[in-house]
């Protein structure tokens, strides 16, 4: 932590005291730039992640551009199964789209087994060169999708409305689901750590499609999974964030499961959470991302509400509750950014005042 110029964000991950509220973005290196659709001119989506110099200059440019506290690794979650031998498109109108999905027993017996060391260096690459053009202005978070997550995406193959494909694989298979579920475990938790070794100072875990299932089903199928991650992710003080959308009834239990900090979509009460769980954990959100749409008076008052709702102290790091849209506004963006800053300040007096002691 001593290294960086900027470590509010790791801070305010352990619940330590800071001078304001630290501020990322979820999908801030993105298509709502410029910068960023000047880049992907010269090369398509999984070109640009599978190239580290590109990856590298888009990670950072969030940071040179709208003042983020932290940089998080431009990548894709559907690297790992690519690595385990499942190629994927990226189509603009549709998004990625695997064209053989895995759907029985022989699919299941074409994955194999990765080394991220050799299967994924482009993406540790990446971080290594992010996190030395960096030089210590801020932390760099790596990522990967949840084992859930990624699962949902191979038997699916797309994107989906009503999931019909992986829920009728759980409910008719489920010793293939937990099969599946279990390697996936081992690639992320492997992969996870890897990127801390490779330099990146803490790590999420996007549970997208956590939301989509039944109480029951998210435990066996989803949080069992998360929990094994983290237990097998090897890191010394690095901070694991977690953040399962549309999970409002298994808080406790995501805690349970070793997480440093949770992430909430922006349809939970942040104020109630900090008083179920904000005493054992950091909680990170939760803005509509839509709010980027109003006016910058509007997007100050609504960013005033998520402070006051998580209220003093610190523990929280500002963020949306999902990602950024890609035809927001970059000045708003900005804006938000700068609004947090100017606006945390008075949450943290006491902090201050803890520090200056």
């Amino acid at each position: 932590m001593s290294k960086l110029k900027n470590d509010l964000f790791l801070r305010a991950c352990k619940r330590l005291p800071v001078e304001r509220t630290p501020v990322w973005i979820m999908r801030q290196a993105g298509r709502y730039l410029t910068e960023y659709r000047k880049v992907r001119e010269k090369a398509d989506f999984i070109t640009m992640c599978h190239t580290p110099e590109l990856a590298a200059e888009v990670t950072i440019q969030p940071v040179n551009i709208i003042g983020v506290d932290a940089a998080i690794i431009f990548s894709d979650i559907l690297v790992i199964p690519e690595a385990m031998g499942m190629k994927f498109d990226m189509i603009e109108s549709r998004g990625p789209v695997f064209h053989h999905p895995l759907r029985n027993e022989d699919d299941e017996k074409l994955l194999k087994q990765i080394d991220p060391g050799k299967d994924l260096k482009f993406v540790l690459d990446a971080v290594s060169l992010a996190k030395k053009e960096l030089n210590g202005r801020v932390p760099l978070i790596g990522f990967s999708g949840s084992p859930w997550t990624l699962f949902t995406y191979m038997v699916e193959g797309r994107g989906s409305k009503n999931f019909s494909h992986v829920k009728k694989m759980i409910f008719n298979n489920p010793q293939l689901a937990h099969k599946v579920l279990n390697l996936l475990s081992d690639a992320v938790a492997d992969y996870l750590s890897a990127k801390i070794e490779a330099g990146a100072n803490a790590v999420q875990i996007f549970d997208t499609w956590g939301g989509i299932l039944s109480q029951k089903d998210f435990a066996e199928f989803s949080l069992r999974y998360i929990s094994k991650v983290i237990s097998k992710v090897k890191r010394k003080n690095e901070p694991v964030i977690v953040f399962s959308k549309g999970v409002h009834f298994k808080l406790d239990e995501l805690v349970a499961a070793g997480a440093d900090v949770i992430g909430l979509d922006w349809t939970m009460d942040l104020g109630e959470v900090r008083k179920k769980i904000g005493g054992k954990v950091a909680l990170q959100g939760n803005l509509d991302p839509t709010v980027l749409y109003a006016n910058q008076e509007k997007i100050r008052e609504e960013v005033k509400k998520v402070l006051s709702s998580f209220g003093e102290g610190s523990g929280h790091i500002f963020n949306l509750g999902h990602g950024i849209l890609p035809d927001v506004n970059p000045e708003n963006a900005k804006a938000l950014v700068e609004f947090v800053k100017e606006e945390s300040k008075v949450f943290h007096h006491r902090d201050t005042e803890t520090q200056r002691n």
